[in-house]
């Protein structure tokens, strides 16, 4: 649909919170080609043609045939040939990352994109350090917080880490991951997330991995519901894995029951409309519509937004452009992000305050008129 000029403005001035955004798929493509030129990583087509090319395709379409919301079945309108998968991309960009000051450049490059694109206040980004970069856990964490700080000083924002967890990798690897988490403390990690496709891992394998992160104070996110068409891995996650809130989750609407217990604990959802598998955009779009209106807090976010490619202001315009949310829809879906974040509460409520004062600015400077109306 049509949004007015004022509405727009105010999406792109709104200030945001992002939760689910990955570190490495917030690569610039001149960063990615001149990383990967660097170390001479052989790619079937120049960096900058293959990173213009991500889309990954289902595997297994007939799993979606009993979907609550049908799931489509053929290509997308603007699915280039040949396509690279998400995680082939990531797969060449961290076998070429040798060095400690790449993943600085990262996060600083992160950083400045979400201020200056998004008016993006507070961003937790997961960090999936790739064992194979060979300088370990602490110098790749160290590196990257460095690029966070510098990034906080010069664009004004916070900024925090989640430690991923591949779930293509065993529980073991995940318990390992965590006990580098754990004996190497940072204040800037507070959290750890379980990410990949659930089809190569359910979160029941991970239990043990996150009792670990639970019991040293660390908060717990997992993708759930994002490509296994049930709702029940929500549930294991909720329950087994103690999370506080649950990244994407649209095929919750494939249980009643799951949609009013998570609409009644106001479980946290993190939903993002543009996707790496481009055919299912228009899926997800209409998921997070009928997520709204059915009652469960959302916020949007962003996710690999170099790699789409997309930015958190324009994942808000898709949001009232396309999904339709009027404007007390979108304000709500902003203050939900800082109710959902992970800040300690003192400085989680001063946010609150910051944002519920700038969104109250900008409605009196660029709905005036219409204030005025209600108030005639």
């Amino acid at each position: 649909m049509t949004i007015s000029p004022a509405y727009a403005e105010y999406l792109r001035r709104m200030p945001k919170v992002d939760l689910h955004v990955h570190l490495t798929g917030t690569v610039r493509p001149e960063t990615f080609a001149e990383i990967i030129e660097r170390e001479g990583v052989e790619l079937p087509e120049p960096p900058l043609e293959v990173f213009a090319k991500i889309n990954s395709r289902a595997k297994d379409l007939s799993i979606y045939r009993d979907a609550v919301l049908p799931v489509p079945t053929g290509p997308g309108d603007d699915e280039p040939e040949p396509s690279y998968s998400l995680f082939q991309v990531f797969e060449w960009l961290t076998a070429a990352i040798t060095t400690p000051a790449d993943y600085e450049r990262i996060a600083y490059e992160a950083c400045e994109d979400a201020a200056t694109l998004s008016n993006v206040r507070h961003v937790e980004y997961f960090f999936e350090p790739a064992p194979w970069a060979g300088f370990g856990y602490a110098a790749a964490i160290d590196a990257c917080i460095a690029g966070l700080k510098a990034g906080e000083r010069d664009f004004g924002l916070s900024a925090r880490l989640a430690i991923g967890i591949d779930r293509s990798q065993s529980g073991e690897a995940a318990l390992e991951r965590v006990r580098a988490v754990v004996e190497n403390p940072r204040d800037y990690v507070i959290g750890i997330g379980l990410d990949n496709l659930e089809t190569v891992g359910p979160p029941e394998q991970f239990i043990e991995a996150y009792q670990l992160a639970k019991e040293h104070g660390l908060r717990r996110t997992a993708h759930s519901s994002e490509h296994s068409p049930s709702a029940q891995n929500t549930i294991t996650c909720l329950d087994d894995l103690a999370c506080d809130r649950i990244d994407h989750g649209y095929f919750v609407l494939q249980d009643e029951a799951v949609i009013e217990r998570c609409r009644d604990e106001q479980v946290p959802f993190t939903c993002i409309f543009t996707t790496s598998r481009r055919a299912w955009r228009p899926w997800r779009r209409a998921s997070v519509r009928e997520m709204v209106a059915r009652g469960l807090k959302v916020t949007i976010a962003s996710d690999d937004p170099g790699m789409f490619p997309t930015t958190l202001a324009q994942e808000y315009l898709i949001a009232a452009q396309e999904v339709g949310f009027d404007r007390k829809t979108m304000r709500e879906l902003c203050l939900n992000g800082v109710d959902a974040c992970w800040l300690e509460e003192d400085e989680k409520a001063a946010l609150r305050a910051e944002f519920v004062g700038a969104l109250d600015a900008l409605e009196a400077e660029l709905f005036a008129d219409e204030t005025a109306g209600e108030h005639a």
